[in-house]
């Protein structure tokens, strides 16, 4: 930078490049690096060849404009005649940016036209390979032996009518789900089979040899696996099953199924355990059910009916309800999601429109205080069951 040398300018001797990484997200790892450094007051101007190689989006470069204000920084493009030194500099800089956004947005939608046009060919179009297919040329091949255990997946799940009993089957067999390959040439293997990856095989319509594109079914350029009968008839049994579990909902008297998470995300799943011939409900993480210790959150088991107490009476105070509401009403009229946490629960509610006392779509937040008990071995506060119809949850054993 000799032509600036009258500005005091010095170059550093390292640069900070993000070749191959795209300019529509801040986080790349020489770009965390360079704001690193300016928070750290170590750099007074950035210079870059174009300005759409610092970032593409007008609401980052809001952000980082702040960021480069707070610390005195300056911004100077090389091949563009301005710097952020002049309030026209800033002026044409923003004009730049709002054509490197609409760039890269014209160019987001051209590529989305794409892949519909070639989804409705039936044309594979990337990403992981169902199990099943190997992919050659950029075109899937069925392989023999995948396509045998599906197939089985398939039979298996109509002969035990459970998705759950289902994966306990595939993995007291020792079978293991198909390696997924990262961008990066990595792969990665699940340890056994879950109930969400599995639910979502069965529902796949691309073994119809199919593909669905934004609800629309195309035929597909690929082999089909299964016959048309044997897929129709587990999304028949797949469907039952749903009208089962909501119905099994309904009728227990576990009131906060469906609406209670752990602070990971993970639902909370009613189930019970006996003893001496007394019921004890709780709610436990989903993760722990999956054998997926190290994915649950800070509490993974606790008390139905502590729980469901406190965030009822919690409702009832600060909510809009009529007093001989029951327990289950209160909370399917305004009980949006609670979070338990550590020392804390997290109650989103549903805001009710005044006139016809329909949800508005705005969401109130309320956190209350909480303590979960520590007991030995399972650290569960056990209370008996007033009354419980559903059956118990199998548990997934990897």
């Amino acid at each position: 930078m000799k032509s600036q040398a009258h500005e005091g300018w010095t170059l550093l001797r390292e640069r900070f490049d993000d070749g191959g990484l795209s300019g529509a997200s801040l986080d790349r790892p020489a770009l965390r690096e360079l704001l690193n450094r300016v928070r750290g007051r170590q750099i007074d101007v950035i210079v870059v060849y174009k300005v759409d190689r610092l970032t593409r989006s007008l609401a980052d470069f809001a952000k980082l404009v702040e960021l480069f204000d707070a610390h005195d920084v300056s911004f100077f493009s090389v091949t563009q005649s301005f710097n952020t030194t002049s309030s026209m500099g800033r002026l044409t800089l923003n004009v730049l940016l709002s054509f490197a956004q609409f760039e890269r947005e014209v160019i987001g939608e051209r590529v989305r036209d794409k892949i519909a046009a070639s989804k409705r060919k039936g044309l594979w179009v990337g990403g992981p390979v169902p199990l099943g297919y190997r992919s050659v040329d950029k075109k899937l091949e069925i392989v023999p032996e995948e396509a045998t255990l599906v197939r089985k997946i398939f039979k298996t799940y109509l002969d035990l009518g459970s998705i759950g009993a289902l994966a306990n089957a595939l993995n007291a067999e020792g079978l293991k789900p198909k390696p997924r390959r990262l961008a990066n040439g990595q792969d990665i293997q699940a340890a056994c089979y879950r109930v969400g990856p599995l639910a979502h095989l069965l529902k796949n319509r691309f073994y119809l040899g199919e593909v669905v594109y934004r609800g629309e079914i195309c035929p597909g350029e690929h082999a089909a696996i299964l016959d048309r009968e044997l897929f129709e008839a587990v999304q028949q049994r797949l469907k039952e099953q749903a009208v089962e579990r909501s119905n099994r909902r309904l009728s227990s008297s576990a009131v906060l199924a469906g609406k209670l998470c752990d602070d990971r995300g993970n639902p909370m799943t009613p189930t019970y355990a006996s003893k001496k011939g007394i019921r004890y409900r709780y709610y436990v993480s989903h993760a722990l059910l999956q054998g997926r210790k190290a994915d649950a959150g800070s509490v993974p088991r606790v008390s139905a009916q502590e729980i469901e107490k406190l965030i009822v009476d919690a409702l009832r105070v600060n909510g809009a309800v009529e007093r001989d509401q029951s327990d289950r009403e209160i909370v399917d009229r305004r009980l949006r999601r609670a979070v338990i946490g550590p020392d804390s629960i997290s109650i989103q509610l549903k805001t009710l429109r005044a006139a016809d006392g329909a949800e508005s779509g705005a969401i109130e937040a309320l956190l209350i205080p909480f303590a979960p008990p520590l007991l030995p071995r399972k650290g569960v506060a056990h209370a008996p069951a007033r009354n419980e119809s559903s059956p118990k949850r199998a548990e997934l054993r990897c």
